[in-house]
């Protein structure tokens, strides 16, 4: 199928659907869709399973498309159409359709329909090429999929189970078409199956193919199986993460080890080819596998998959998947040592997370029991949800420093000179330090609630847009209600708001407190007009705010201010959610590269910052901040509550030396920030001109991969100021 054929077919089932329900809408383009959307088999491929990104199409995410719901794309479309050489008539008939598109797409309605205060907060495109205080961003993410249930039903299975609802609705005298919908999306994927596996057998490859068609229409019985069910099933679904991998898969390995249908070389064969096609998907933020950790069913067995994905990771060494490794005090200790070693050779997995801290933060967080908690995963850049049970999606951006600058000088952006945000007076109108932070938290609260709202305005018209029908079907209690995700099937609806700047913006009150509050070493008036002169001719006092306390060094002062301005952010977000009908609504602290891009938009601050700079990535230091030791930058990072908020992301970079020569000394200081109440840790290893080098000469470094924020990248991949902070943090 074209481009140009897909187009057409998809418009005109969305058009002739336009009178059933909003679930068989869905099932019947997701079907066109997916004549159109997966790619062949490449020759190497020991599983099968490629997409494209669509021009034009349903989706739960803008890196499979544009945005949430019914999206087009079209620079996308218009590209494809070039790639194919259509005829100038089929050009201008695909811009008829992408008119018709632009108010039909899901992010048009949600906007049509925001409240001015909403309209006029936020920008309509996300926040790379504005100056604001808050973006929205148009998706719903975070997903976990209860692969179990797939894997023991298999697609036969669970249409089985499917019909027995839909009759069972109908007996009743209740709307069955989400059912039906959801049949129909079941008979869609065993299509995709078959189809993969006649081009397999065409090929000669009849064990590929015999596997393909074996999934097509009952549950898998060996690993092989296992692990292609699932994934053509995230695939379709457009889950960017995959769970908690070890757990549900780790059985069909043990039985196929233990019987000698399978080798230990083959499966790592297996999952080196899974782990190629992740990376292939470039989902950049997202990609997460979950391995180790407490509530697994069978430890052994999960214990041998996680062993073998380490060992996937370390020999592929690419950016996804983010294999993330749970551990707790008591956990098999192979698991553990595996991951040093992994990670001592310089790559950047696994990620590390405690249980021991972070089960008990879950439960408190999510209000949620402890067996609920147990079973925590985390998607993208560090978010938490609960697995199979809850959703988080993370549908605003608050940039904490952007706030604080436009309450410094009243309620106006001295970056492009406009009104932004409250007015509240300016810093040389508030006689003390109390009365200012005062108005900067209302300045905050005032953008919480429009960005709360905004997330609950989403949720609905998504609802209305699409059931999400892949994702439903293996989300509790949606089948059950015979609803969707967002239309009040899952058990726990819950948003998410992403802070930025957060490390910057303690430091910088701080300084206002100490030096023009308290010693009065700089006037309200001076600050003000060093800020907005970028310091150029204020040397002298951009010196004494560079010399004032800073986070990570274990100093009282500075720690406690962003103690402070953590539980202020966090509590006055969880507050929000009696404004909204979600579950909850909780701040993450993941970071991505986004706290480079929005210090882009960002005058300089008053922790010496200069305007235009990066800020400091998600709970950490600001680059090169951080002078005292690695023991004091941890104790500074355990300060701030992890259960208050729903993810938050630590960054840390040792040198080769300290990995390789002094490992005790690395595992003992591991050992006592766990200990101490550490909830994660993301560690790059690196020389110390390794990021240097990679400037002067990419050419030489195109493998370097390093931590970003919540997620990797190849360094040289990288936009020049995102580099520059990377290298700037502390290297111990």
């Amino acid at each position: 199928m074209t481009f140009y054929e897909y187009i057409k077919e998809f418009t005109k089932v969305y058009r002739e659907c336009g009178e059933k329900s909003p679930a068989v809408r869905e099932a019947r383009c997701v079907e066109v869709m997916s004549r159109y959307m997966f790619l062949p088999a490449e020759p190497g491929d020991r599983v099968a399973g490629r997409l494209r990104i669509l021009p034009v199409g349903f989706s739960n995410e803008p890196l499979l498309g544009r945005s949430v719901g019914y999206f087009y794309d079209e620079a996308r479309a218009l590209e494809a159409l070039e790639a194919e050489g259509a005829d100038a008539a089929a050009k201008e008939e695909v811009r008829g359709l992408l008119e018709y598109w632009k108010t039909q797409e899901t992010r048009y309605v949600l906007r049509s329909r925001y409240p001015e205060d909403i309209a006029g907060a936020m920008p309509e495109d996300i926040y790379w090429e504005h100056s604001q205080v808050a973006f929205p961003l148009y998706r719903v993410v975070g997903a976990y999929l209860d692969y179990d249930k797939l894997l023991r039903l298999g697609l036969g299975g669970m249409k089985q189970e499917v019909e027995q609802m839909r009759r069972k609705a109908l007996e009743e005298g209740r709307d069955a078409s989400f059912y039906e919908a959801c049949s129909m999306a079941l008979d869609t994927l065993s299509q995709v199956c078959r189809q993969y596996g006649s081009q397999l057998r065409r090929q000669g490859r009849e064990d590929m193919a015999d596997v393909l068609e074996k999934i097509a229409r009952q549950a898998p019985t060996a690993f092989q199986e296992a692990l292609q069910l699932a994934w053509l099933y995230s695939l379709i679904s457009g889950v960017l993460n995959y769970g908690r991998m070890d757990d549900y898969l780790g059985d069909y390995l043990e039985r196929d080890l233990e019987a000698g249908s399978l080798t230990r070389e083959e499966a790592l064969e297996y999952l080196c080819c899974l782990w190629r096609l992740i990376d292939a998907r470039k989902t950049v933020f997202h990609g997460r596998v979950i391995i180790g950790g407490r509530g697994r069913h069978n430890e052994s067995a999960a214990d041998r998959f996680a062993l073998l994905a380490m060992e996937a990771s370390r020999i592929t060494a690419q950016a996804e998947p983010q294999l993330s490794l749970r551990f707790y005090e008591g956990q098999n200790p192979a698991l553990m040592e595996k991951a040093l070693d992994v990670i001592g050779e310089g790559k950047i997995y696994p990620m590390l997370y405690n249980d021991d801290v972070n089960i008990p933060s879950v439960q408190k967080a999510f209000q949620v029991t402890e067996k609920e908690a147990e079973d925590y995963v985390f998607f993208g850049c560090g978010e938490y949800v609960l697995n199979k049970k809850s959703l988080g999606s993370p549908n605003g951006i608050i940039n904490l420093l952007k706030a604080l600058e436009v309450t410094i000088f009243d309620g106006q952006d001295i970056w492009e000179n406009k009104p932004l945000g409250r007015k509240l007076g300016s810093l040389t109108d508030f006689e003390s330090f109390e009365e200012f932070y005062d108005a900067y938290k209302k300045q905050l609260s005032w953008y919480f609630d429009i960005l709360a709202r905004q997330e609950q305005m989403e949720y609905d018209i998504c609802g209305e847009t699409g059931e999400f029908l892949f994702i439903s079907m293996l989300m509790e209690d949606c089948l059950e209600r015979g609803k969707g995700i967002c239309g009040g099937g899952i058990r726990y609806l819950g948003g998410t708001l992403e802070t930025y700047g957060n490390i910057n913006t303690a430091n910088s009150l701080y300084a206002i407190k100490d030096l023009v509050y308290d010693r009065k070493l700089i006037s309200a008036k001076k600050l003000m007009e060093a800020l907005r002169a970028d310091f150029q001719g204020y040397e002298q006092e951009r010196r004494l705010l560079l010399e004032a306390e800073k986070y990570g060094n274990d100093l009282d002062g500075v720690d406690q201010m962003a103690v402070d301005l953590h539980e202020f952010v966090c509590s006055s977000v969880r507050e929000q959610k009696r404004i909204t009908r979600m579950h909850s609504y909780m701040v993450v602290i993941i970071n991505n590269e986004a706290n480079t891009v929005l210090g882009r938009f960002t005058a300089a601050s008053a922790d010496g910052r200069r305007s235009g700079e990066p800020m400091a990535n998600a709970n950490n230091p600001a680059g090169g901040t951080d002078t005292s030791s690695a023991t004091a930058m941890l104790n500074s990072l355990v300060k701030l509550r992890t259960d208050i908020h729903a993810g938050a992301v630590q960054n840390m970079t040792f040198s080769k030396e300290l990995f390789g020569e002094n490992r005790k000394i690395l595992e003992q200081l591991l050992r006592t920030y766990f200990a101490n109440g550490g909830q994660q840790a993301m560690i790059n290893v690196l020389g110390r001109e390794d990021l240097v080098k990679a400037m002067e000469r990419p050419q030489d470094y195109g493998n370097l991969l390093v931590r970003v924020g919540g997620f990797s990248a190849r360094f040289v991949t990288l936009a020049p100021d995102v580099q520059r902070e990377i290298a700037s943090r502390t290297l111990y």
